[in-house]
């Protein structure tokens, strides 16, 4: 498989963009993959990049969207930050992506068992920590099910992956509220803004 073009980036479309990824990702979870030279691909790249997607992923090691969309050089641009969420500069790194750099598809991916959502969930506290963690507690407070305190907490895988889910919904909002040139370029069909959830027990990744 070769690195994309400026050819076949500019027939990409949004729709086309997510299903590239959801192939790559059936090719991961059957151990498939793509046929790639990639020290050929670091030569076809080394005049320029015409990357697809853009993906918003977290830290988490296990979560590499390279390799669990089975995307090759040149293919994607990864942004990566414990619990996928956005700031200032993140929103500016998807701007370059998407405005400048032609990507058709924003995915913000979330994952189950997430560490981070883990930590919002116990409000754990530990130096830097503490001030990025606060970024996520919102999606804690949003997730009104299970009531009982005993149950919000890092214990409760369903209750983690629920907040990890609504952190991904929350983390859109964003997007579309920070950033007016994303907003805009998708109101124009330009690109699309979905989310998605990467089961660490699979290796599936469902887009939602």
């Amino acid at each position: 498989m070769k690195a994309h073009t400026r050819e076949t980036q500019s027939t990409m479309t949004p729709a086309k963009a997510i299903q590239f990824l959801k192939e790559g990702n059936q090719r991961f979870q059957n151990n498939l993959k793509a046929n790639r030279n990639l020290l050929e691909q670091v030569n076809d790249t080394s005049d320029g990049q015409f990357p697809f997607a853009t993906i918003l992923s977290c830290i988490d090691s296990r979560v590499s969207a390279e390799l669990v969309f089975d995307q090759g050089l040149g293919d994607v641009f990864s942004v990566r930050i414990a619990g996928n969420f956005v700031n200032e500069d993140i929103l500016g790194s998807m701007e370059f992506a998407c405005k400048l750099a032609g990507t058709k598809v924003i995915v913000v991916l979330g994952h189950t068992s997430c560490g981070a959502v883990k930590g919002a969930c116990d409000d754990a506290k530990l130096g830097n920590l503490t001030a990025m963690l606060s970024k996520i507690k919102p999606a804690v407070t949003a997730v009104s099910e299970p009531a009982d305190a005993s149950l919000r907490n890092s214990k409760n895988l369903d209750f983690v992956d629920s907040v990890s889910k609504k952190n991904v919904e929350l983390t859109i909002d964003r997007i579309h509220a920070e950033s007016s040139v994303l907003s805009e370029m998708e109101k124009n069909g330009e690109i699309t803004i979905v989310g998605a959830m990467y089961d660490i027990n699979t290796g599936a990744v469902n887009f939602y």
